[in-house]
């Protein structure tokens, strides 16, 4: 979701509200790259977070935007027949609403904890990370009864390589050095648009959305 489906990093941004934006950024930037844990970076981050208050929550998804041409890719490939989900390792607070404006099928993130009025600091166990997107393309293809090779997926970060790798098609979207270099393709400049061309869908096809 985070700099795929949508433009930014909502955990970087829900940062700001604590006045930790660009201490919280530099993690994520790290992480996403590789160069950190995912859990354990995760854990750090919203640990940051203890005492803010879930207000910042909706605050963060009013400044949230989808990216150029995530609107038409699910539902161009929805009106093929596709189905499509929403695997993130941000949480469940914004993949919920991103799921359902952009029309995915299915979402799954991890869960922030708070006490009605306040974050605790913690997340929910297990978390979702590159091990969980991977077993979920499995299982997802396995109940369609799809080999592996029928399947699309998209990504950025480091989260998200081993499951770039298992799809049909997996595609690096102006992703992070060390996932630009392993996937087999990538989009570096155009928008989500590039990712209906590369299933073989002509412009003609594209779902018309408001």
């Amino acid at each position: 979701m985070d700099s795929t489906i949508i433009t930014g990093e909502t955990l970087d941004e829900l940062a700001v509200y604590a006045g930790l934006g660009e201490k919280i950024a530099a993690i994520t930037a790290r992480a996403m790259n590789g160069e950190l844990d995912f859990k354990d970076a995760l854990r750090e981050r919203v640990g940051m977070l203890k005492g803010l208050s879930v207000d910042a929550l909706e605050q963060t998804w009013r400044g949230v935007r989808l990216t150029p041409g995530a609107l038409e890719l699910v539902a161009t490939m929805k009106a093929h027949g596709a189905f499509t989900a929403l695997i993130s390792g941000g949480f469940t607070y914004f993949t919920h609403r991103v799921a359902t404006e952009v029309g995915f099928d299915l979402h799954r993130s991890n869960a922030l904890l708070d006490d009605g009025k306040l974050l605790l600091g913690t997340v929910a166990e297990p978390i979702l990370d590159r091990h969980a997107k991977l077993a979920t393309l499995h299982e997802l293809t396995a109940r369609h009864g799809l080999p592996l090779s029928a399947s699309l997926a998209v990504g950025d970060g480091a989260n998200d390589l081993d499951m770039l790798l298992a799809a049909g098609l997996g595609i690096a979207f102006h992703a992070k050095p060390i996932v630009a270099a392993a996937a087999h393709a990538r989009v570096d400049h155009a928008n989500l648009r590039a990712l209906l061309f590369a299933q073989g869908y002509p412009d003609s096809a594209f779902a018309t959305v408001s």
